[in-house]
């Protein structure tokens, strides 16, 4: 797990408490917020302050979004300042309660990898991989950092390739291939004391460092407000001005689209989309000491929503369900050709 904001300019130890006292003000993002901070506690070399977060959010009342991912950052976290034989525990435990989500697959592999624990990182992508891709007609893109991790742990291992690496090279877009940006000799060849292999390989790293720079240093998404069906309907129900707002909940999800698209037209970048729910507008709506029935709040909601780390990130990536919630695939569903 990595801060939103770009490492070179933050106090990391400043904005870890900020983001602490933010979730205590936001209960419901505690999560999120938690996890953010926690990252900043790593960068600022406090682990043990880490991992008092993590037990924070472990050890919480109510029930996690998903605690396997709060356990495989806590054991990577855990091993890196000489807990290795609870991290070990955590990491097995991760790996028998086989999680749906492939974030906590490709924690606790890396973190096997970067202990030079080559074959047991590829028997966890390995079975992350076939957990979460056998008879998948496309492999959703949460799912590519676990068979490009795969890919490298092999090569490292000098393992022929296979369907998964296969698969893999198939869905790697970068002009370098996986088979040169996992080559061994790669790394290799950083020691060496030719000056002219060094500045071949200095200007390959920073072509591909360029690019992941580019997908990390997001701006502030510009985000639109989306209700779930009941949440609607109990919104319209508590205050019927808002109805101008919405006339309809299949009106207000086209709506949602034709303003992205129409955004993405212009040029605006990093757009997303933040879900409400009453509660919370209310919530807010009275730390504005305004009345919820004001529609003029709502963009203002889905601002301070998008500022607390809710945004999803549209459009959705290819094989990616639909941002509606309708469960098909985005472009079978809201994603269709217009």
């Amino acid at each position: 797990m990595r801060p939103d904001t770009s490492a070179e300019y933050v106090d990391h130890h400043a904005e870890a408490a900020r983001l602490e006292r933010t979730a205590d003000l936001y209960p419901e993002d505690a999560e999120h917020l938690l996890l953010q901070a926690a990252a900043h506690r790593e960068l600022a070399g406090d682990r043990p302050g880490a991992t008092a977060l993590y037990d924070r959010l472990l050890s919480s009342a109510g029930p996690l979004e998903n605690p396997h991912l709060v356990r495989a950052l806590k054991a990577s976290n855990l091993w890196e300042y000489g807990h290795e034989a609870e991290a070990r525990a955590i990491i097995d435990g991760v790996r028998a309660e086989a999680p749906s989500d492939p974030a906590p697959w490709v924690i606790v592999a890396e973190s096997l990898e970067s202990h030079d624990e080559l074959e047991a990182a590829q028997e966890t992508f390995t079975q992350a991989a076939t957990l979460l891709l056998t008879d998948v007609p496309e492999p959703p893109y949460s799912t590519h950092p676990v068979l490009f991790g795969r890919h490298r742990v092999r090569r490292m291992l000098g393992a022929s390739h296979d369907g998964w690496d296969t698969l893999a090279d198939t869905l790697h877009s970068s002009p370098i291939s996986l088979d040169e940006l996992h080559d061994p000799k790669r790394v290799w060849s950083l020691g060496s004391n030719n000056p002219v292999e060094l500045a071949a390989e200095i200007s390959r790293l920073r072509a591909e460092l360029g690019t992941y720079r580019q997908a990390l240093s997001r701006p502030f998404p510009v985000a639109v407000l989306h209700w779930p069906t009941d949440e609607l309907a109990e919104l319209l129900a508590a205050y019927p001005s808002l109805t101008s707002e919405y006339p309809s909940h299949a009106e207000h999800l086209a709506t949602i689209e034709a303003s992205l698209r129409e955004l993405a037209a212009s040029g605006t970048p990093n757009l997303g989309i933040v879900t409400g729910t009453v509660p919370s507008y209310e919530a807010f709506a009275a730390s504005e000491a305004s009345s919820p029935a004001d529609g003029t709040l709502l963009p203002q909601y889905a601002t301070t929503l998008a500022a607390r780390g809710r945004a999803v990130a549209w459009p959705p990536q290819r094989g990616a369900a639909c941002w509606c919630g309708s469960g098909r695939v985005y472009g079978g569903c809201h994603g269709a050709p217009a």
